[in-house]
């Protein structure tokens, strides 16, 4: 169901932690866009108190207001923003987490399905050599990039780059708000920003870690088989471990629960 959340200069967007709700004690009620997302559109108005006459009066000063202003002149950006709800999915999000805006969301990717349970284990790692890196969830493993999840599970890769649009995101936390992420510009760069002054670490999942592996040098062996499932689960906010022979990069995770209507 496609609803409209208003332009994208949003009230609200914040949510509060409530401890009685339909998920448990310190659960996220969440408020703003989340709520809107549930909510149908346009929002009833409040009608209790108005007469019909005052809502004619109300409407013959508004058009004698509109007729003596000049002309609106609306930008882009002002032009209302309509998102859809989705299956929650999962941006890996790189940057300064108390940047509000930034560069290189060009190396952000998204996975659109969990990946945690689509995982397979360190355990599990020699039947996936075996198998041809192929996972019993269909994903092909990949021995020069692979991911890992904070359970010391490996992941399939996120789709890359992220597409350009705005994503209604979350850390499912304190915060729900909109991320717009903008086309490459001539030479690649793609620019990210949240509403409302929000920070990337505002709308990340901490409890959710990931980490990219790549081979540290030419002559280096960076495999699973190297990793240590006694470091794991990670604690929340930490970062991963390191695996001998590897380069790795940590991701932040943002949950997606809206996507923008562009049709």
């Amino acid at each position: 169901m496609i609803e409209t959340l208003g332009r994208l200069g949003l009230q609200a967007l914040s949510v509060r932690k409530t401890g009685r709700s339909r998920g448990g004690p310190g659960t996220t009620d969440r408020s703003g866009v989340a709520s809107a997302l549930r909510a149908p559109w346009p929002f009833t108005a409040r009608r209790a108190g108005r007469s019909i006459a005052a809502l004619l009066l109300l409407a013959l000063v508004s058009l004698i207001a509109l007729a003596a202003a000049p002309p609106p002149v609306e930008a882009q950006d002002d032009a209302p923003v309509r998102f859809k709800r989705v299956s929650t999915q999962f941006i890996a999000a790189l940057g300064d987490p108390k940047a509000s805006s930034g560069t290189g969301a060009e190396a952000w990717g998204i996975w659109r399905v969990d990946p945690g349970p689509r995982g397979v284990r360190l355990s599990g790692y020699p039947r996936l050599e075996q198998s041809g890196g192929i996972a019993p969830s269909k994903w092909q493993f990949d021995g020069g990039d692979w991911w890992l999840e904070e359970h010391g599970l490996i992941m399939e890769k996120p789709d890359f780059p992220l597409p350009a649009g705005r994503y209604v995101v979350t850390g499912d936390r304190e915060v729900t708000t909109v991320l717009t992420v903008s086309p490459a510009d001539a030479e690649g760069v793609q620019r990210w920003e949240l509403a409302n002054g929000s920070t990337l670490y505002d709308v990340t999942h901490l409890p959710c870690r990931s980490a990219r592996y790549t081979p540290a040098s030419e002559a280096a062996t960076c495999s699973p088989a190297n990793a240590s499932q006694r470091e794991f689960p990670v604690t929340p906010g930490a970062l991963m471990p390191t695996v001998e022979g590897c380069a790795k990069q940590d991701y932040a995770v943002l949950f997606v629960i809206g996507v923008e209507v562009t049709e």
